[in-house]
């Protein structure tokens, strides 16, 4: 009996990858500084192919950009709090003025529009419960068009990743 496997559908960059693509993402998600030698050897490829890949997977958009991940506590911010925000509007113009304030608020590594309960939830990295609470005091409580914050204080992280699944 012959196997019948689903067809990939592209992906939304409208280029083709295939394993070996997929080989020379999953390394560069474990370590992005491995030098093109290094990258071609373990995905089985010349360096001049692995070049041409990874400059392809760039172009493409696959590739955003190269980074260092830095260890929160050992920089100070080792707490770490989730903010579910309502909106006392549901304006594109509140929307909009809201997720500006966001972008400028210290130590805000994430904010994302969500359904449900909330309208946007951020992710933010501060020292401490009293400098979360100045931050609170002085920046959470002036975001435009805020009715209601709720805090939400990690105790422990689990899970805490960049790496995309491929």
């Amino acid at each position: 009996m012959k196997k019948i496997t689903p067809r990939r559908e592209p992906p939304a960059s409208g280029i083709e990858i295939d394993r070996v693509d997929r080989a020379i993402l999953r390394q560069l998600q474990r370590d992005a500084s491995i030098s093109n030698v290094a990258l071609a050897a373990k995905v089985h490829l010349s360096p001049p192919a692995c070049l041409r890949r990874v400059e392809r997977l760039r172009e493409a958009g696959l590739i955003r950009g190269t980074v260092a991940l830095l260890n929160p506590k050992a920089l100070d911010a080792g707490m770490l709090v989730l903010i579910g925000v309502v909106l006392d509007r549901s304006t594109p113009e509140s929307f909009t003025d809201f997720e500006k304030a966001a972008q400028k608020v210290p130590g805000c590594m994430e904010c994302h529009v969500v359904t449900g309960e909330f309208d946007f939830f951020m992710l933010i990295r501060t020292r401490d419960s009293d400098s979360f609470n100045r931050l609170h005091a002085e920046k959470l409580l002036y975001l435009p068009g805020v009715r209601q914050i709720r805090t939400f204080v990690v105790l422990r992280e689990i899970l805490s990743t960049t790496a995309f699944p491929i």
